[in-house]
């Protein structure tokens, strides 16, 4: 028997259905509707499905969610953006998953039901429905309707409090850092006085990693001596240190200048100077991200006393730190180290090695021709229960070929390896449907 669907679930859909027709949310649509089901967590439900519907074209199918996904290395400019839809020209970045008819049909529906179910039902809106509304607006790219409804809400007031606090905003501005406008994040950092809230340790840290994401380290910086004002309310913390240091370390990398990489190492490490003199202890995140700075420059020294300075402190490395130089060691080719790195994390219990551990020790192993060791590898990775990528388990049995050993690596490895590679292509082919694919090598080897 088919279980039934929940009642939020079923409105939702209902909803999100006459959206899409673009039905109009008057007293018709009131009547059809259950008495009064709306509370705060369905009509904040209701926003957050929106972008699901309207938001996303096919091209986003898989794409990761949320803070994930690699963020933009520049400020957006809607109007270039505008100009190479008209020109047919394929548009980049986030604005590449966004068909502009489809997200003003999407603002225009979320504002009218907004308004209806405070009009029809008397739903008293809070600080987390216009938030979520606001967010909305942020993500479908209506700026001069976000401040519009800013405007409007700043007013309100549900049980005696403000229903635009100081965290709604923080949280529009990092949804706006997210989508690619930061200078708008910043001016709706600035315009918080407007709202009658004050930026706290966290509004500060949400802007400064915004700016850091696109490389504006200037005014990042400027924001962070603001902080350390004589007298300032919020001061930074350990986090708003980590932010810039992890942001030195991966935009430097990402310019590929090595005056630039040298340029911004020094600066990762004279920040986590500061943050030491300041009297913050830096945790296992600061340590992992200068770490893989230094391993991925070439600073393997450096790399080796932030390490020992780790235990010192008695900060507790993690599986992170260890794959850092263990990357590094593969790619210099001493394997031996980097083997030993991942016998001491297993030893020491700081953690149990993964796919991203092994898979570099192999490729090294096979590109100095040490096969047999490549194999024992992979023998040791499936039956710890890790899958290899179907590009690892192709360069290890053409190596072992050319060897002429491939009978040394049992059937039924190569049948656990087939099986788990397969079922994780299928589990990507029902996330991300392919329309055209070609018999790929993993189903020419079998």
């Amino acid at each position: 028997m088919k279980r039934s669907k929940p009642l939020s679930n079923r409105i939702i859909d209902q909803l999100a259905a006459a959206m899409i027709q673009n039905r109009p949310f008057d007293g018709v649509l009131a009547s059809s509707t259950v008495a009064n089901p709306w509370t705060q967590q369905l009509v904040s439900d209701v926003l957050r499905s929106i972008p699901r519907f309207f938001f996303n074209s096919p091209r986003s199918i898989g794409r990761q969610k949320g803070f994930r996904h690699r963020s933009p290395l520049k400020q957006r400019n809607l109007r270039e953006e505008s100009v190479r839809r008209r020109l047919e020209v394929l548009v980049l970045g986030p604005g590449a998953y966004m068909d502009p008819k489809k997200a003003s049909l999407g603002l225009q529906k979320a504002t009218e039901f907004f308004f209806w179910v405070e009009t029809h039902f008397g739903f008293e809106h809070n600080e987390i429905t216009c938030r979520d509304m606001a967010c909305l607006f942020s993500k479908g790219n209506d700026f001069k309707g976000l401040w519009e409804f800013l405007r409007q809400v700043s007013r309100r007031e549900n049980g005696g409090r403000s229903v635009v606090t100081t965290s709604s905003i923080t949280c529009l501005m990092k949804c706006l850092g997210e989508e690619g406008f930061v200078k708008e994040a910043l001016a709706t950092f600035y315009r918080m006085k407007e709202y009658h809230c004050k930026p706290d340790v966290y509004a500060y840290n949400t802007i400064i990693n915004a700016l850091c994401r696109v490389g504006n380290f200037k005014k990042a910086r400027f924001l962070l001596d603001q902080m350390h004002l004589p007298g300032f309310r919020y001061p930074p913390d350990a986090y708003t240190y980590t932010i810039l240091i992890s942001s030195y370390c991966r935009y430097g990398m990402q310019t590929g200048c090595k005056k630039a990489i040298r340029r911004r190492m020094w600066e990762a490490n004279r920040m986590f100077r500061e943050m030491l003199f300041r009297g913050f202890a830096p945790d296992v995140v600061t340590y992992n991200c200068l770490i893989d700075g230094c391993c991925k420059t070439n600073r393997i020294g450096r790399a080796l006393e932030l390490f020992e300075d780790m235990k010192k402190r008695e900060c507790v490395p993690n599986q992170v730190t260890y794959n850092s130089f263990v990357r590094y060691y593969s790619v210099t080719n001493d394997i031996e180290r980097g083997i030993e790195m991942m016998r001491m994390m297993e030893k020491m219990g700081h953690g149990v090695p993964d796919s991203s551990t092994y898979t570099p020790l192999i490729h090294a192993l096979v590109e100095t021709r040490r096969v047999a060791e490549a194999r024992d590898l992979v023998v040791e990775m499936v039956e710890a229960g890790l899958v290899p990528r179907e590009y690892t388990y192709k360069l290890v049995l053409d190596a072992l070929t050319s060897e002429g050993v491939a009978c040394t690596l049992d059937e039924v490895v190569h049948k656990r390896m087939r099986e788990g590679i397969d079922q994780r292509c299928r589990s990507v082919m029902k996330i991300k449907p392919v329309t055209a694919r070609k018999e790929s090598d993993f189903h020419k080897i079998q």
